[in-house]
Order: C-alpha cells, then sequence, then structure tokens
C-alpha cells in the first residue's frame, strides 16, 4: 500500500471495527456477569474510538477514495479486527472472550506491521508503524489479561 489515503480509509474502517468489536464484547460480559472484564473492553473500546478520530482527523488532509465494504481487500478476507460473534453464546467465558479479543488485535497489528514493512512511501510506514505500536500496546495489555484469567 503505497498511498496515504488509502491507508487511512483502511485504518478508519479497521478501528471501526474495533471500537465496535470491543463495545460487543463489553455488552456480552455484561450480560454474562462478568463486570470487570465488561469495564476493560468498555476501556478498549474506548481507546479504538480515539485512534479513529486520529485517522478520521488525519483524513481530512486528503482526498479520500470512496469505498464500499467490497472494496476493502482484506487479508484472510475480512477486517482483522472484525470479530464474529458466532461465537457469543450464553457460555462464553471470560478466557473465551479475552482470546477473541487478543486474536483480533494481533491480527490488527500484523495487518498495519505488513503496510509498514512492505510500503515505498514514507508517511504511509510512519503512519502505520504509529498504528502498530498502537496495536502492540493492546495485544500486549491483552496478553496480561488472558495470563491473569487463565490462572485464575
Amino acid at each position: 500500500m503505497n498511498d496515504v489515503a488509502e491507508f487511512l480509509a483502511y485504518a478508519i474502517k479497521l478501528e471501526e471495527d474495533a471500537a465496535a468489536r470491543f463495545s460487543d464484547l463489553a455488552e456480552s460480559m455484561k450480560t454474562y456477569g462478568n463486570q470487570e472484564i465488561a469495564e476493560f473492553f468498555g476501556k478498549m473500546a474506548h481507546f479504538s474510538r480515539m485512534h479513529l478520530a486520529e485517522a478520521r482527523k488525519r483524513s481530512g488532509f486528503h482526498k479520500m477514495p470512496v469505498m464500499k465494504p467490497e472494496d476493502f481487500v482484506w487479508p484472510d478476507d475480512e477486517s482483522p479486527e472484525a470479530t464474529s460473534m458466532e461465537g457469543s453464546h450464553y457460555l462464553m467465558t471470560a478466557e473465551y472472550a479475552l482470546d477473541l479479543a487478543l486474536d483480533s488485535e494481533e491480527r490488527g497489528f500484523a495487518f498495519y506491521d505488513n503496510i509498514a514493512k512492505g510500503t515505498k512511501d514514507p508517511e504511509v510506514r510512519m503512519m502505520a508503524e504509529e498504528f502498530a505500536l498502537e496495536e502492540a500496546e493492546h495485544v500486549a495489555e491483552l496478553k496480561k489479561w488472558v495470563s491473569r484469567y487463565k490462572a485464575a
């Protein structure tokens, strides 16, 4: 990916998906009676909305492509941060929800990291590295929670 506007279009979509996923997981954990994890996912949704706002702010300086959902070409055919809620059920455990979130964040990190390593455009590289770093922070935080809940 060598176009800043295209990169930002993907980043906006990815961060929209991340915010929605974390909000859905927070609601699921409330339903399943785990307020602590619900609050954690709520915070993660907030961080995703902050990243989304930053991507949208940056896009204001570019002529953005108009992209329908089918125009995006994602690894594995779907946004890295769009977690299917098929696995959501009345017996969903905190461990399972955390694993779903971790998997998505790792895929989000890989998406940005691959762009940073493969682009020829220095501005795209800089932004992809920055977004990858944010995803790496989310991965690290989720790994702490996963470890904590597996130990319990």
